[in-house]
């Protein structure tokens, strides 16, 4: 059975909060993976990341770690100053997850987010190289921390280096280590991808983990995402990562405005109620 995992995010509007809550909660919702801000793992103490670990583990829950880089540490930028800060604070979240038992940091660990290109910018490949130059680097400790970098496709109006699987493999493979590899989203794939299913056998074992969400960013199972196509194709690269939802349906606070909701998309819902019954129809649809 895949591993099924919801983003914290889904029941908050901030990025930095406490996790304990949300830990304590999913497994009785029926998830076995959280998916937490891995940035702010790297602000905690050491005390703090053994009470998470201890906790995870008494729980029986996997953990992951999600990061969108902020521009002053932008591993792809063009200013030299920029980009080694960008990955001195990538080394310190490898540390930290690795601290931590090791395990996947998802997101844009090869950039930043939101993200719009340079005003002067009429092709990318300059950017993609400094990228391409601090991941080498990266890859280098994840590889002796028991760390996955996963890069995230993600579409045009929120990055522009990588957003279709197409590119994203061209630079895995550049990269070419087991500790670089593919993340998917659904709600980025109906934007980018011609084909859901084709996308993903394209990544084929470099895929390493699927995020979930409906078109509008509702869980899994309240939209119209071709679910049965998604999971044909998964059984066809034998794929067993983790599938981890990452609903946005809060409007307010910094998760609202970063990702645009500006509008309650499940208005006086039992979120808890809402996040179970999105578990269980995964589990029977891609499980």
């Amino acid at each position: 059975m895949r591993p099924v995992g919801i983003y914290y995010a889904y029941w908050t509007d901030q990025w930095d909060v406490d996790f304990f809550p949300y830990l304590r909660k999913v497994k009785e919702l029926g998830f076995d993976q959280l998916e937490i801000n891995g940035g702010a793992l790297v602000l905690m103490s050491e005390d703090e990341r053994v009470r998470l670990k201890t906790e995870a583990e008494e729980k029986g829950i996997r953990l992951s770690y999600g990061i969108g880089l902020t521009p002053d540490h932008d591993v792809s930028s063009l200013n030299e100053n920029v980009r080694k800060k960008g990955v001195a604070f990538m080394k310190e979240m490898i540390s930290a997850v690795s601290f931590m038992g090791g395990g996947m940091i998802g997101g844009t660990v090869h950039s930043y987010w939101p993200a719009v290109p340079p005003q002067d910018m009429d092709e990318k490949r300059r950017i993609q190289d400094k990228s391409l130059e601090s991941m080498r680097e990266l890859v280098k400790a994840a590889e002796d921390s028991a760390v996955v970098l996963n890069v995230e496709v993600i579409n045009r109006f929120e990055q522009f280096l990588l957003n279709t699987c197409s590119e994203a493999l061209e630079y895995v493979k550049e990269i070419n280590s087991p500790s670089c590899r593919i993340l998917l989203d659904t709600f980025h794939m109906n934007i980018e991808e011609d084909s859901f299913g084709d996308a993903i056998r394209q990544a084929g074992s470099w895929l390493s983990a699927l995020h979930l969400g409906e078109t509008n960013r509702k869980p899994p199972g309240m939209g119209r995402i071709p679910w049965t196509e998604i999971r044909k194709a998964l059984d066809d690269i034998g794929f067993q990562g983790p599938l981890v939802m990452e609903p946005f349906v809060r409007s307010g606070g910094r998760v609202g405005r970063d990702i645009g909701v500006w509008r309650d998309l499940l208005p006086e819902a039992d979120m808890d109620r809402e996040a179970a019954n999105a578990a269980a129809f995964v589990k029977r649809t891609l499980g």
